[in-house]
């Protein structure tokens, strides 16, 4: 970007957005939603391609769905549908959930550049020989990183990494609710931890921590979030998940970007306690999909009220 400018960059960003685009008109639908929607012929080409694609023969026998005796094609899921009495807690937590997934994740994100822009030598910014805080630039001004700011947004950027890392190993361990809610509580840790006054490397070091746990946590609700709903459902679920998502994205910047300047310390505990607030939302969530049957049609009454022990 110093040298070529933000435009290529985002040009060159695009480019895998670009050839996904593509790749979807390859991609089939999913046999158990074709199922359910009682397109059987549908769903036994996609199982034949797939067993073409992996050199495999197709097991003898007749598809059938059998989780229902009828005929009848189940109706396409509806927003109503993720009110039921076995789903609407599920879905007001996890609307939150979601919401302070983004709001926290594009939160620190943002948050890392302030810091080190913010003119506080306590949270990176730069002060002379005598302790005095050198003046910090006009908010208006288009003002270029030095090599050393991206070397240290590289370092905390590397840090989702370790964070998946770390989520795929314990998230058949612990479960998916409390993988989310241990990731959400060690994110909110750290980033009351930047309150404290410290050199430029101690504060990349609790930026790139935040930053692995929020991306684990973000992708453990990636995974929690399809496996509670039934197929019929699932991508309605999902999608307003996401849809809620975007807002706590919307809100962000104006935490980041703006009560920033106005207050270091506000800022950064108001990420700390949203997430620890979302910690105790996941520990609500009546459901853990750990080991459970995936539906298609409906979650059953005595399994929606399944908790972990």
């Amino acid at each position: 970007m110093p040298t070529l400018g933000w435009r290529y960059l985002f040009g060159i960003a695009s480019l895998p957005l670009l050839i996904f685009f593509f790749a979807c008109f390859w991609l089939p639908e999913s046999p158990r939603f074709d199922i359910a929607r009682g397109q059987t012929d549908r769903a036994l080409e996609t199982l034949q391609r797939i067993a073409a694609d992996n050199n495999k023969a197709m097991p003898l026998g007749r598809l059938l769905d059998i989780h229902h005796e009828s005929d009848e094609p189940v109706a396409r899921g509806q927003i109503r549908d993720l009110f039921t009495p076995e789903l609407r807690l599920t879905t007001g937590l996890l609307w939150f959930i979601w919401l302070a997934n983004t709001f926290a994740y594009y939160g620190v994100v943002l948050m890392t550049t302030e810091l080190f822009e913010v003119g506080d030598a306590c949270h990176g910014g730069t002060a002379d020989a005598n302790g005095n805080v050198e003046e910090p630039p006009c908010h208006l001004e288009c003002k270029s990183l030095s090599m050393a700011d991206y070397t240290d947004l590289l370092l905390t950027t590397a840090a989702e990494f370790p964070g998946l890392f770390i989520t795929f190993l314990i998230i058949e361990w612990l479960g998916r609710r409390r993988t989310i809610a241990v990731e959400f509580l060690i994110f909110a840790l750290f980033v009351y931890l930047v309150n404290i006054c410290v050199t430029r490397k101690v504060l990349t070091f609790f930026l790139f921590v935040a930053r692995a746990f929020i991306s684990g946590g973000f992708q453990a609700t990636y995974v929690y979030t399809p496996e509670v709903y039934p197929t019929t459902t699932r991508a309605i679920g999902l999608g307003m998940c996401s849809g809620m998502s975007r807002i706590g994205a919307l809100i962000t910047p104006f935490v980041a970007q703006v009560m920033l300047r106005q207050s270091v310390y506000l800022g950064i505990n108001t990420y700390a306690t949203v997430s620890l607030i979302a910690a105790g939302f996941t520990l609500l969530l009546p459901i853990e999909t750990k080991g459970r049957e995936m539906k298609d049609a409906g979650v059953a009454k005595s399994q929606s009220s399944q908790s972990i022990n």
